[in-house]
Order: structure tokens, then C-alpha cells, then sequence
């Protein structure tokens, strides 16, 4: 004996209603039926809240006005990153950049960037200086780091990759890296990498 066909459900899309004639039982009451799929299309068309807590990130650091004004343990730590400018490598840039690191120990090492002739082979001068350290002096903690540029027309501050390894050195080290940032006859100092880069990459 044929089946009677049943009404289409007002309101329901086309391929609900298919859905509902080919995967529902025919034994199945209607009544149920109705309920599950108004629920399945609500669950999809519940417009739905945002929920946001604003915040606000700001941090402190020294400004020198003229490099006379840093102290001495800093100034010497420029000048050594002065002299490191002379040994960059940079025939594609002309921007000669020089970093100095003082250890805990006292020890004073250089860096200087790199331009390879593949270009983007090259190396800043601030990750040049730390992979050395990391290399060959990591237990003996970077206790400050200073950065030049030749030419200096502004004060020279590290790139994105080169904030992120020094935030990675510190965490490696447990110690904070003090970095002075020069050029121009001024500077400006922060205490730690991280004030640099809040939103550092972590595995």
C-alpha cells in the first residue's frame, strides 16, 4: 500500500527536510522530529556574544640626551660597538652595525653584520654577537649589550628576529640583558629584552 506523502515542515530548509526523510525511521514520531531539527537549526542561527577584556602594555626606560651623559660602564660598552661597525660586512646596505656584549665575567665580545651575496644569507650584528656567546661562553651570563650604527644619523634599535633571540637568551640564561641603543649622539636603555618584544614566540 503506497505511503502518503507528508507535508513539508514550514520554516525548514530543503535539504533538512531530505535529511530528516532519509535518516529518520518511519516508526519515529513527528512531534520528535520537529523538536530535534528546530534544535539542530537553532544551535546554528543563535547569534553569538563577544567577550573581551581591554588591556594596556607600557614599560619605563632611560633616554640619554647625549652619550656623555650614560654611565661609564655603558658608554665604554658603546664605544666598543663603535669599533665593531669597522669589521661589518655590508656592500649591499652601506649600514654598518656593530654590537658589544659584557659578560658577567667582565669580558667584552664583538659583533658586526653580515651581507652575503645571497642576500638574504646575511646576519645582524646583534645575533652574530649572541650566537657567538651562546657558542663559546654560555655560562657566563650577557649582562648588557650595546648597539651603533656607521652611519649614525638616529639611534639604531634591534630588528624583530633579533628581539626574539635576545628574549631567548635571556630565558636561557635567567638573567636580564641590559641594552643600550645609540646613535645620533644619544641613547636609549632598557633594562630587559622582553620590554622590547611583550608577545615573544614560546613552544
Amino acid at each position: 500500500m503506497p505511503q502518503p506523502k507528508r507535508a513539508p515542515l514550514a520554516g525548514v530548509p530543503s535539504f533538512v527536510r531530505q535529511e530528516r526523510l532519509l535518516r529518520v525511521p518511519p516508526c519515529e514520531k513527528r512531534p520528535e522530529i520537529r523538536k530535534f531539527r528546530i534544535f539542530r537549526l537553532s544551535l546554528f542561527t543563535l547569534p553569538l556574544k563577544s567577550v573581551f577584556m581591554e588591556k594596556r602594555f607600557s614599560f619605563d626606560y632611560e633616554h640619554y640626551a647625549a652619550l656623555s651623559e650614560l654611565p661609564e660602564a655603558d658608554r665604554l660598552l658603546v664605544a666598543e660597538a663603535v669599533q665593531a661597525t669597522r669589521s661589518a660586512h655590508a656592500f649591499y646596505s652601506k649600514f654598518r652595525v656593530g654590537a658589544a656584549a659584557r659578560l658577567r665575567s667582565g669580558r667584552i665580545l664583538r659583533g658586526s653584520n653580515f651581507e652575503s651575496e645571497v642576500y638574504p644569507a646575511g646576519l645582524c650584528a646583534e645575533r652574530s654577537l649572541l650566537f657567538y656567546a651562546q657558542a663559546n661562553y654560555a655560562d657566563d651570563p650577557i649582562e648588557a649589550l650595546a648597539i651603533a650604527s656607521d652611519p649614525s644619523g638616529r639611534e639604531c634599535y634591534p630588528c624583530g628576529q633579533c628581539r626574539q633571540v635576545l628574549v631567548d637568551v635571556e630565558r636561557r640564561q635567567g638573567v636580564p640583558i641590559r641594552i643600550i641603543m645609540s646613535g645620533g649622539g644619544t641613547a636609549s636603555v632598557v633594562n630587559s629584552a622582553e620590554t622590547l618584544l611583550p608577545f615573544t614566540f614560546i613552544l
